[in-house]
C-alpha cells in the first residue's frame, strides 16, 4: 500500500511544513521527509489517545463520575507500562536507526531482541503486583470508597496487559528507526479501532463497566503484540507489506553489550517518563482536594491534553530516526539541521492544533458525560484553556529531547522532566488546593529582628493551571539549551556501529 496516498493529516502537515520553507524556517526536502515519518506516528497517537479518550467517556456515560475519578486513579499505574516499555525503547530506536543508517542489520537484530527479553523481565512483576495489591495501590492517591473499588477493579484487569503495552513500543520504535513509521501506524492505530469497538462491547453490551474497559484494552495490546511479532520475524505481514527487515527469533538474545547499551541509554528515558507518572500520584492526590467534580474535570482535561499531545509522536520520533540516521553515518552537522528544524516544524503544529481545541473547547467538554450536571463544566473548560497554552511548548521539549535521544544524550530530559514536574508543577497544583502558611522566625539570634510569617491563600483552579505551564515550560527550556551545545554528538560517537564513518561537524 502506497504510504503517500491521500491523508489530511499527512497533507495538513505538509502543508506546514512547505509554509515554513517559504519564509526560510526549514529546508523544503528535509520538510517533506519528516512529514513522511511523522504523519504516521500522529495518526497512531491520534488513534490511541481518542480510544483513552473514548474509555474515560464511555465509563462516564455507563456509571458516572466516580468512575472517571477511579480509571484516572489509574492511570498512572497503566502508566508504568509505558514507561518501562518506553525506557527500553528509547534505546532501541537510538541503536537500530544507527544500525540502519550504517546497514549492519544483525546487529539491528541483536537490538531488538535484547530489547524484547529485557522489557518483559522489567514488566512481569508490575503486572504482579497490581493483580495482588489494586486497592491498596489506588488507596493510596484518594480516600473515597466508590473511585477506590471501580479503580482497583480496572487496575487489576487492565494490569495484565502491562508486558505486551512494553513489547508493543519496542516494536513501533524499531520500524522508525528503520525510517518506516507507516507499518507500525496501521498496526497500532488498527489495534486502537479494536480497543474501541471491544470496550463498547464489553462496556454497554455485556454492561461489564470499568472491567470492560479494562479488558479490551489487554485483548487490543495482545493482538497488537502478536502482529509485531509475526511480521519483524516473517518480513511481512498481510495487508501491510514487506518490512524493511526480517529479524531472526533464533539469536542471541542475552547479548551483553547490547543490553549494557539499551539499560544506559534507556535509564534515563524511563527516568524521563517515570517522573511524569510518578508525579501523576501526588498530582491526583492533590487534585482530589479540590473535590470528585474537579478530580473528573482534571481527568477529561488529561485525555483532551494526550490528543493536543499527539505531535510529539510523530515529530520527536522522527528527530530520533533522522538524528540517529545522519549520525550512523557521521555526518554530524546534517543531523544538527534536522533537529532544529523539526523543532520549528513541531511549534508550528501545536500552535495550529492548540488554537483548535481553544476555541472549542466547550463542547468537547460536554461530549464526556451524558447529564452536564455530572460535572463541573466551567472547571473543565478553564482547564482546558490552560492546557492549550501549556502544550504550545511540547513542540520545543519533543523536537530537541528527539534528537538527544538518537545521540544516546539522555540525562538532561530526565533533569528537565524532574524538576518541571517536581520543582514547579506539583507545588503550584498544591498551592491551588491548600495554599501555604510560612510560621514567623525570631527573633533572630543576636539580634531584636523578627521575621513575620507569610500565609498565601489557596490559589484555587488558577494553581492547576499555574501547573500546566510549568511542565511544559522547565523542560523545554533545558532541553533546547542543551541541543543547542552541541554536546550530543561527542557523546553518540560511543553508540555508533562499528563500521562508522569519521565524524563531521557543521
Amino acid at each position: 500500500m502506497d504510504r503517500r496516498i491521500p491523508n489530511p493529516i499527512r497533507l495538513c502537515l505538509l502543508w506546514i511544513g512547505l509554509a515554513l520553507a517559504r519564509v526560510g524556517l526549514i529546508d523544503p526536502d528535509r520538510a517533506r521527509r519528516v512529514t513522511s515519518l511523522a504523519w504516521p506516528r500522529i495518526v497512531t497517537g491520534l488513534a490511541r489517545m481518542s480510544k483513552s479518550a473514548v474509555d474515560v467517556a464511555m465509563v462516564g456515560i455507563a456509571v458516572g463520575s466516580a468512575a472517571i475519578a477511579g480509571v484516572g486513579f489509574a492511570a498512572p499505574f497503566w502508566g508504568l507500562a509505558f514507561s518501562i516499555g518506553g525506557g527500553v525503547a528509547g534505546g532501541t530506536i537510538a541503536l537500530v536507526s544507527q544500525r540502519y543508517g550504517a546497514e549492519t542489520f544483525d546487529q539491528l537484530g541483536q537490538a531488538v531482541r535484547s530489547s524484547t527479553v529485557l522489557v518483559v523481565v522489567v514488566s512481569l512483576p508490575i503486572t504482579a503486583a497490581f493483580w495482588q495489591y489494586s486497592a491498596e495501590l489506588i488507596s493510596l492517591i484518594s480516600d473515597d470508597p466508590e473511585a477506590i473499588e471501580l479503580g482497583a477493579a480496572y487496575l487489576q484487569i487492565v494490569g495484565l496487559g502491562v508486558p505486551f503495552a512494553g513489547l508493543n513500543l519496542v516494536g513501533s520504535r524499531t520500524f522508525v528507526g528503520m525510517d518506516d513509521a507507516w507499518k507500525p501506524m496501521i498496526i497500532r492505530a488498527g489495534g486502537a479501532v479494536a480497543n474501541i469497538a471491544l470496550n463498547a462491547l464489553l462496556i454497554f453490551g455485556l454492561e461489564m463497566g470499568v472491567v470492560g474497559a479494562a479488558l479490551g484494552t489487554v485483548l487490543a495490546n495482545v493482538v497488537v503484540t502478536a502482529m509485531f511479532v509475526l511480521g519483524l520475524t516473517a518480513g511481512w505481514l498481510p495487508g501491510v507489506g514487506s518490512f524493511p527487515t526480517a529479524v531472526d527469533p533464533y539469536g542471541s538474545y542475552l547479548h551483553g553489550r547490547t543490553i549494557w547499551d539499551l539499560t544506559k541509554i534507556g535509564l534515563p528515558v524511563f527516568g524521563t517518563t517515570l517522573v511524569w507518572t510518578v508525579a501523576e500520584f501526588p498530582m491526583l492526590a492533590i487534585v482530589d482536594l479540590f473535590g470528585q467534580d474537579t478530580v473528573a474535570a482534571y481527568v477529561i482535561v488529561r485525555r483532551i491534553w494526550g490528543l493536543m499531545n499527539t505531535p510529539s509522536w510523530g515529530f520527536g520520533l522522527a528527530a530520533s530516526s533522522l538524528v540517529g540516521q545522519e549520525l550512523g553515518v557521521g555526518n554530524e552537522g546534517r543531523a544538527a539541521q534536522y533537529g532544529r528544524e523539526i523543532v520549528r516544524f513541531s511549534v508550528a503544529v501545536y500552535v495550529l492544533a492548540a488554537g483548535i481545541v481553544f476555541v472549542f473547547a466547550g463542547p468537547i467538554a460536554l461530549a464526556f458525560v451524558d447529564d452536564p450536571s455530572e460535572l463541573s463544566i466551567p472547571t473543565t473548560v478553564s482547564l482546558i484553556y490552560a492546557a492549550c497554552i501549556a502544550v504550545v511548548l511540547q513542540g520545543v521539549y519533543t523536537g530537541a529531547e528527539g534528537a538527544l535521544r538518537a545521540s544516546g544524550d539522555t540525562r538532561w530530559p530526565f533533569y528537565s522532566q524532574l524538576l518541571g514536574m517536581f520543582g514547579l508543577a506539583i507545588p503550584l497544583a498544591y498551592l491551588g488546593a491548600a495554599g501555604l502558611t510560612i510560621p514567623a522566625l525570631g527573633p533572630i539570634p543576636g539580634t531584636t529582628v523578627t521575621v513575620p510569617g507569610v500565609t498565601v491563600p489557596p490559589l484555587g483552579l488558577a494553581g492547576l493551571a499555574l501547573a500546566f505551564l510549568a511542565e511544559t515550560t522547565v523542560p523545554a527550556v533545558i532541553n533546547y539549551y542543551r541541543f543547542s551545545t552541541g554536546r550530543w554528538k561527542a557523546i553518540s560517537r560511543d553508540y555508533r556501529p562499528q563500521t562508522e564513518t569519521s565524524p563531521t561537524d557543521d
